[in-house]
């Protein structure tokens, strides 16, 4: 990932912090922004903090403007902004937790890649990766607003995949099942953890996608709720074929 230039929202986030730094890692310049993230957040030459308000058109074009202003170009943009409400059924659910979850799920991802998709074409080869939920595909009871808003971010992230192909740019959804962050295990008392993703798991996919080897991978809603290596596997067995693909993997 050496020379790419990547922006990761939600950057300090249960997921955004191990993106961030699985991306630094492999030798990328990475861009992280939030609300209130700071410089000191990541101890690396290579990151800059750029605090952004991405639920809005103009917050998200600034922030892009920001990136290639300063850096030039944009090569990845990896998303892990959202949010999560249930525990209503669809009758008992009231209009500002509708709202809320369409704004966090559906409605920053949106105005972001309106502001990021023109420079990641110029590249030739951009990268989108977004982070989804298993409940996008798979709907449980007492989380309709939350199901729905990230069901609709999937289909969003599969037009953009479509309609920029022609530039060599690719767009995924990654949906992890329930990830093993402290939010959660606070949230979720006496859970058993054991089955719970990885956060790392999920962010080695992420630059999996945003390198080289991920480059016919587009259009595809990738569950985790396995191993990345048996995801890799999965995914590199169609990569050459540039198909739309759910591979069907088992939770460990």
């Amino acid at each position: 990932m050496k020379g790419k230039v990547v922006l990761v929202t939600g950057a300090t986030g249960g997921l955004g912090t191990y993106v961030t730094q699985a991306f630094l890692d492999a030798g990328a310049t990475v861009i992280g922004t939030s609300r209130k993230i700071q410089q000191s957040d990541f101890n690396n030459p290579a990151f800059t903090a750029l605090s952004a308000e991405i639920s809005t058109r103009e917050g998200a074009k600034a922030l892009v403007d920001q990136v290639v202003a300063r850096f030039g170009k944009l090569d990845v943009l990896a998303h892990t902004v959202g949010g999560f409400a249930g525990g209503q059924s669809v009758v008992d659910t009231d209009d500002e937790t509708f709202r809320r979850m369409f704004d966090l799920n559906l409605n920053c991802v949106f105005h972001i890649l309106r502001a990021a998709v023109p420079a990641l074409r110029q590249t030739g080869k951009g990268r989108v990766i977004a982070i989804g939920s298993r409940a996008a595909v798979e709907p449980g009871p007492s989380v309709g607003a939350y199901s729905a808003s990230k069901a609709a971010m999937v289909s969003l992230l599969k037009t953009v995949a479509l309609e920029n192909k022609d530039a060599g740019l690719t767009a995924n959804v990654i949906l992890p099942g329930t990830m093993d962050t402290p939010a959660n295990r606070k949230a979720i008392a006496n859970a058993d953890v054991s089955k719970w993703v990885q956060p790392a798991t999920v962010a080695d996919l992420v630059v999996w996608l945003a390198d080289e080897a991920g480059k016919g991978v587009n259009g595809s809603v990738i569950p985790v709720y396995a191993t990345v290596a048996d995801l890799v596997v999965c995914l590199a067995g169609e990569a050459g074929q540039g198909r739309q693909r759910v591979c069907d993997l088992g939770l460990r």
